[in-house]
């Protein structure tokens, strides 16, 4: 692709692409093409303009390269539907919006204008009749009357910018559902739409659709398994992390169950399947979470709850006012002093500022409602695998056996293991380099047993690396007679790597997943902050989870659980009246993420987990719940007193106007007024900014 650099800094580039013009599918194609590039922390592509903006680590000349391998591939590879289309077509109905309105004001004609407001009108006024006839006192009969009454006194300007400004907020409304649901479908798909269907002539690309149960599939090194099934041949360290929350691949042979969304990777295996596509474990884990969105969705805003429930106080005093004084324009002035609009406007506003406030501390929040429920939460459940911990195998201790140097042993192993990068090697050789352990050639060809281990020969001597079942059944190596002790007393909160020399026992390498920065502090720090009971979740084994549990201060613990399990414990949790945060990773966790009251995902997590969760947090050290905890607390302390104020504020006028004090217009000025102000005063910080630093 041709481009030219527009301006560039320090780990920042602007480039304009030389192409006449670009369509949305193109800017999605090359938006999604730079976010996969490595070096890439942060990518934008502005179809108006043709220019992408790049955030970077290291050379800029690999941006540049990137950027000149890049050709548009064909449109059917964009998700349908495009957030980016989405997007367009409301801001262009909120710019029509605006550009009518201030048209409408600048040329109508009056008569023209009148015609216009009536015509945009009759929806509230019918929305409000229908509510009434169904005796229903909701917001909808109060818009319909402050529309109407306007229309009635002929007041037109009034009822113009009373009708905009709900039109407003109802297309925005619209605008953030449509785009939750979304990205809601597009996360639904593993994007997977062709595999190698396994023929008598070959392997054969076939479109997913046509694949049925019974058919055998093959799936190769790096590849994500598409669909449930079992291994026909051949043998596969699988990494299915995301799906059971083992921090390790997991050797799958002839006869054991793969399931969809899992990647391959080592070996390669024909794969029978046994669900078509839409019916695999993975699909009805979506199907689960979407059920439970759409529920989410229908909750009403406690704003527009309270606004409905003040509405026939409003309409009471309204009549009481005409009742006692026979006077049209104290009841006017009653009237026109509704509470529903500085509820309507100021606690959006207020969950706004909070949810881009919570942005700046890469704290990603889909709805106010969230952090309501996370200021009221009393319970926290983490997810450990990927959560607490980085899902990052590391070398925690090498122990030395038959009078081997450590130093060596380690050396040795990385020599080995350089050849088959998997998260394991590449955390044996990441300790070698760190030691400064050079690893030149020093044996033979290397023999690879997919699922077991590594053999070769290094000075005339059998040298093997693996399982304990490669290494001391398949191998019959030994453990050295007078070191049988220290071989029993292996640390158990360890995955073991075993090394043997000539048929004994060299070495013992333990691996470990390394626990996130500070997770022992954050959860003393949210203790603090009110909330009383943490519970952790694993899928992984029962030593791994103890040691875990032990080290960051949970309350309780469950190992080995499956999906459903996580997501059977929330509901208990919820059922025993707690209201309860899930934090997880994967897509095992995202049943459990939807049942809580509040799902938070880690932004490095499965794009399923993301989309489906509530709140998305950066989680480098997982302080970011702590932020989020205080704004959320700080949030709720400024709607309680912004619901005091203005129901207290707003009872004045309307006292002061049923006593002839406040006429219609002065009401309805103080009443605008005072809805400016406390809104101006809801978009401002909740945090001072040494408090969002210090976590």
């Amino acid at each position: 692709m041709k481009f030219i650099i527009k301006h560039q800094s320090c780990g920042r580039i602007r480039v304009q692409m030389l192409q006449p013009q670009m369509t949305l599918e193109q800017a999605d194609l090359l938006e999604q093409y730079l976010q996969r590039q490595e070096a890439v922390t942060r990518a934008v592509v502005h179809e108006r303009t043709r220019c992408a903006i790049v955030e970077y680590r290291g050379r800029k000349e690999d941006i540049l390269q990137a950027l000149r391998r890049f050709f548009y591939q064909p449109e059917g590879l964009v998700p349908s539907p495009s957030s980016r289309k989405l997007n367009r077509l409301y801001e262009e109905k909120l710019v029509g919006m605006v550009i009518i309105k201030a048209a409408s004001i600048l040329f109508f004609p009056a008569p023209l204008q009148i015609a216009y407001t009536i015509w945009k009108s009759v929806p509230y006024l019918v929305r409000g009749i229908r509510c009434l006839l169904r005796g229903r006192m909701y917001v909808e009969v109060l818009d319909g009357l402050s529309i109407g009454i306007s229309l009635i006194r002929g007041d037109f300007a009034t009822a113009s910018s009373v009708r905009f400004l709900l039109g407003l907020g109802e297309l925005l409304e619209e605008w953030t559902h449509k785009k939750s649901v979304s990205d809601l479908a597009q996360c639904m798909s593993l994007n997977i739409d062709r595999v190698w269907l396994s023929t008598p002539q070959g392997d054969v690309l076939t479109p997913l659709s046509q694949i049925q149960a019974g058919d055998p599939i093959r799936v190769r090194m790096g590849g994500m398994i598409p669909l449930d099934g079992v291994i026909a041949a051949g043998e596969v360290m699988v990494n299915q992390a995301s799906l059971t929350g083992e921090s390790v691949p997991v050797p799958k042979g002839p006869g054991m169950t793969v399931y969809a969304g899992t990647v391959v990777e080592e070996g390669e295996c024909t794969l029978q399947v046994t669900s078509q596509s839409g019916s695999s474990r993975y699909d009805k884990i979506a199907a689960m979470i979407e059920h439970s969105e759409s529920l989410k969705s229908a909750a009403e805003s406690r704003a527009a709850n309270l606004a409905d429930r003040l509405v026939p106080y409003t309409l009471t005093g309204s009549l009481a006012a005409y009742l006692l004084t026979r006077t049209a324009t104290r009841a006017l002035s009653v009237l026109m002093v509704d509470f529903s609009c500085a509820l309507k406007l100021a606690m959006p506003l207020a969950v706004l500022s909070a949810i881009r406030e919570a942005s700046g501390s890469h704290i990603t929040v889909k709805g106010g409602k969230y952090l309501e429920a996370v200021a009221l939460a009393d319970t926290v459940v983490f997810d450990k695998t990927g959560t607490l911990t980085y899902a990052c195998p590391v070398v925690a201790q090498v122990i030395p056996f038959g009078g081997q140097n450590e130093a060596d042993v380690l050396r040795i192993a990385a020599c080995l293991e350089e050849h088959f990068p998997h998260s394991m090697a590449n955390a044996v050789v990441q300790a070698a380099r760190e030691h400064g352990l050079s690893h030149e050639e020093m044996h033979s060809e290397v023999e690879y047993i997919v699922a077991h281990g590594i053999a070769s020969m290094i000075d005339g001597k059998r040298v093997v690396i693996g399982s304990a079942h490669f290494v001391f059944e398949d191998e019959g190596c030994a453990v050295p007679a007078e070191e049988r002790p220290r071989y029993d007393a292996l640390p158990e909160r360890y995955s073991h790597l075993y090394l043997a020399i000539g048929g004994m026992l060299a070495a013992v390498i333990c691996i470990s997943d390394p626990l996130r920065e500070g997770a022992s502090s954050v959860i003393q720090d949210l203790r603090s902050l009110g909330i009383r009971r943490f519970a952790m979740l694993t899928g992984d084994s029962e030593r791994t989870a103890t040691a875990i549990a032990a080290q960051v201060g949970v309350d309780e613990y469950h190992a080995e659980v499956l999906p459903e399990d996580k997501a059977r414990f929330v509901e208990a949790e919820r059922e025993k009246g707690h209201t309860v945060i899930m934090i997880g990773d994967g897509i095992n966790d995202s049943p459990a993420l939807s049942k809580a009251d509040v799902g938070i995902a880690i932004s490095d997590g499965a794009a399923i987990a993301r989309e489906i969760a509530d709140i998305t947090i950066a989680a480098d050290t997982l302080f970011e719940l702590v932020t989020l905890r205080r704004i959320a607390m700080a949030l709720m302390g400024r709607i309680q007193s912004n619901y005091r104020f203005v129901i207290g504020f707003n009872s004045s006028l309307i006292a002061l106007g049923a006593l002839g004090v406040l006429p219609p217009a002065t009401s309805a000025t103080l009443h605008n007024l005072s809805t400016l102000g406390i809104s101006l005063r809801s978009m401002t910080n909740l945090l001072p900014l040494e408090a969002r630093m210090s976590s």
